[in-house]
């Protein structure tokens, strides 16, 4: 292990009532661009359309003040609209989280609020600003106690460390509009053929870390290097990635599928990393929408098996019950928590509520094939337990 000062960051604004200085920075004419990492959650996208959600209120607040947004994306209009206004110019805008096309969700959510707000400046912004899509790889646990501790026996004194895996991997399209730094010299590699890796990263290692976390959380296992070590989880996951998940997968330059799977067990396993079941659960109710269910819809729709994903979402239902086997209570751990808890306790007898959680799941509900199976794990999670339906799966 090593330690790094990052000495990239230089400044920092406030996030305040107005966000007037971060409306400022970003319409000074020295500013070209502005990369967002706000979860793959925060993009007001209604995760069972896809389409823009004008109704949340902090978007309805921004629409009729965007002088004094409360939202990011806010303060991005507000500021393209003075850079609009003074003939300053565009800027490229950059989503940096875990979203497939995160560009253009990115563009669908700013152009969207803009044009809420003002016509003619949404056709602005859509025509002359970039929105390139990236995807980064480099798991980053949540500062903690552990990593505090880490931090001061290099003796380094830093309230707010961050630790990360030795490997990394940011993929750019290059689509700049105001100009970019050469970034390839410090590893980034610009291709358009972003997707393709993107669709590996997080089909196998997103959508991979909910397969072994959620089990591990409802058995009591702490860390995720913990779940990849124990033998059935393991098993479950190697299984759900080459029977459903790598199916799907395009090869990309330097990588197969296979290999990114065996690239995945080491990287889980790594002890030093302390990245718990519970960060990587957090959030189910965003990341389960972009993460797994697009590989559900995509398999039903090319043939493939969803036997494995079917009992990843029953073991999420069954997480989302609030127990794990021991007894013990899992905390609240998604900003949908209460209305998550009181499906999971109805679908224990009657397991396609769950599915009918239309903010969720869409239209799956309807998939037959797909609704059967789940409604078949969750029979059996609730019957023998979640072992029991993990080696059920594993055997066939």
């Amino acid at each position: 292990m090593s330690a790094e000062i990052v000495g990239s960051m230089i400044d920092y604004v406030p996030v305040e009532d107005g966000n007037t200085a971060l409306i400022r920075r970003m319409a000074d004419k020295a500013t070209r661009i502005v990369t967002l990492t706000v979860t793959e959650g925060g993009y007001y996208i209604d995760p069972s359309t896809g389409e823009f959600d004008a109704s949340h209120p902090d978007i309805r607040h921004d629409i009729a003040q965007i002088e004094r947004p409360r939202t990011a994306f806010g303060a991005i209009v507000a500021a393209l609209k003075i850079r609009r206004f003074q003939g300053i110019g565009p800027l490229t805008c950059q989503s940096c989280d875990n979203l497939q096309g995160n560009g253009t969700v990115l563009r669908r959510t700013v152009v969207s609020l803009a044009r809420s707000i003002e016509p003619d400046l949404a056709e602005w912004i859509d025509t002359n600003c970039s929105f390139p899509c990236s995807m980064v790889d480099c798991i980053v646990p949540a500062t903690g106690p552990d990593e505090l501790d880490l931090v001061r026996n290099f003796g380094i004194d830093d309230a707010v460390p961050v630790t990360h895996e030795n490997f990394r991997q940011w993929v750019i399209e290059d689509d700049f509009c105001a100009g970019r730094p050469d970034w390839s010299q410090v590893g980034v590699t610009f291709s358009n053929r972003v997707q393709d890796y993107e669709t590996m990263k997080i089909r196998m290692l997103n959508a991979g870390h909910q397969i072994v976390a959620i089990p591990g959380e409802i058995l009591s296992v702490e860390s995720v290097s913990d779940c990849i070590s124990d033998s059935l989880i393991q098993a479950f996951f190697r299984k759900v990635q080459r029977d459903e998940i790598m199916p799907q997968m395009k090869p990309v330059p330097d990588i197969t599928p296979e290999n990114y799977l065996e690239l995945l067990v080491q990287r889980f396993t790594n002890p030093a990393l302390s990245d718990t079941t519970r960060r990587v659960c957090f959030d189910g109710s965003s990341r389960h929408a972009g993460f797994i269910l697009p590989i559900i819809r995509d398999g039903l729709k090319s043939g493939t098996s969803v036997n494995g994903l079917a009992l990843v979402e029953a073991l999420w239902a069954r997480m989302c019950e609030g127990t794990r086997e021991d007894g013990s209570i899992i905390e609240p751990n998604d900003p949908f928590w209460n209305d998550l808890q009181y499906t999971a306790r109805i679908a224990r007898h009657h397991p396609r509520a769950w599915l009918e959680q239309s903010r969720v799941y869409g239209d799956l509900v309807n998939a037959e094939d797909f609704a059967e199976k789940f409604e078949r794990w969750l029979s059996e999670i609730w019957s023998n337990g979640s072992k029991s339906a993990v080696k059920a799966y594993t055997a066939i």
